[in-house]
């Protein structure tokens, strides 16, 4: 069985350090806030749904270490509250890591009114941390069965030949995956011919994660440059393209690793279905349009180094963002663990949102 890339214990988190796959196995074990701050910021844990189940996790050890400085209610819960700020800042662009520390905070703060102790906040926090850990890994399975079914409707039943871009998988959420949850679910109904997995520059989240995730399951694919993805289309070698989400605003535009938009551009210019996959924590009901979507800006030196080496003259400058936003009318369907729905994407969000646990619900 392979080893929880997320896993817990009162005080401490463990992390799979992804900036070190394929090439080794390490695991982090982190104590603080700022460490966990740092390797969101650092990419060792990377992924809308990952990130967000550790940003809860990092506000239940803040709480821990706050409630041994004996402070007041008011000033432990301004301290809670500054954690989740610091973190948020960390990564702006990923919905989940706002939804899942304002969901911490509402805990926190509705516990310290009723008359609980730091202490006992603290604890609270553990556990919503760990029930967001379990609804993610939950939300993904159904994802995964609902995408697979979408699929295998458009095509008859045939088996699919997908492309998929960055990582979805087990190592981007809580366990199994979003874009990469449909992709496991296709294979273990026997309808996937092959997967494309893009690279994903600059950091080769596709090379460097998803493939060595499609290793471990031993699920059929070949691994491909970005600029590579419009000639395999043109040769009729793609049936679907699926990918994930970071943020999905109220109309259904939705920003994503960078490069996603070019994927549904040709796509839709070879008729081939483009795919988001995303649980409900993902949707900005705040949002109403993905212009509104702040887009995370990188260091360069992603972009001119490769592999720790200079690629281009110092005096080259970059640019690195690292989403880019795809309109939702070049969207086929957006898969979320209640289902597939499609255009309009708009009213059809809205009763997703409003039908919607509370839990997935809760925000700022």
């Amino acid at each position: 069985m392979k080893p929880a890339h997320i896993s817990y214990h009162p005080g401490t988190l463990r992390l799979l350090d992804q900036t070190q796959l394929p090439a080794a196995t390490i695991f982090l074990d982190l104590q603080t806030l700022f460490e966990v701050a740092a390797a969101i910021k650092e990419l060792r844990v990377r992924g809308a749904p990952a990130i967000g189940i550790t940003a809860a996790y990092a506000m239940a050890i803040e709480a821990h270490e706050l409630a041994r400085q004996s402070l007041d209610a008011a000033t432990f819960l301004q301290r809670v509250q500054r954690a989740g700020t610091a973190l948020i800042a960390v990564r702006p662009t990923a919905v989940n890591l706002a939804w899942a520390v304002r969901r911490q905070e509402k805990t926190a703060q509705e516990m310290l009114a009723a008359g609980s102790t730091p202490a006992e906040v603290a604890t609270a926090l553990d556990e919503v941390a760990q029930v967001i850990h379990r609804e993610d890994i939950e939300s993904c399975r159904r994802i995964g069965d609902h995408g697979a079914s979408f699929l295998k409707n458009l095509r008859g039943g045939q088996p699919q030949r997908v492309l998929t871009h960055c990582n979805t998988g087990d190592l981007a959420t809580g366990g199994y995956g979003t874009a990469l949850g449909v992709i496991r679910s296709l294979w273990a109904s026997g309808h996937l011919q092959q997967v494309f997995v893009g690279e994903t520059r600059p950091v080769l989240q596709g090379a460097r994660l998803t493939a060595w995730e499609l290793v471990q399951d031993d699920i059929p694919h070949t691994l491909i440059t970005d600029s590579m993805a419009a000639h395999f289309m043109q040769r009729g070698e793609i049936d679907a393209v699926i990918v994930g989400a970071d943020r999905i605003a109220r109309n259904g535009d939705v920003a994503n690793k960078i490069g996603t938009y070019a994927l549904a551009v040709a796509a839709g210019a070879h008729g081939i279905p483009f795919l988001v996959a995303a649980p409900l924590s993902t949707f900005d009901p705040d949002l109403a349009r993905g212009d509104e979507i702040v887009i995370e800006q990188r260091g360069p030196d992603e972009v001119t180094s490769f592999a720790g080496a200079r690629s281009s003259p110092p005096e080259t400058q970059a640019a690195n963002p690292s989403f880019d936003v795809t309109p939702a009318q070049r969207i086929r369907a957006i898969v979320t663990e209640r289902g597939a729905i499609e255009a309009p994407f708009g009213p059809a969000i809205e009763r997703l949102l409003t039908s919607a646990p509370a839990a997935a619900k809760a925000r700022t």
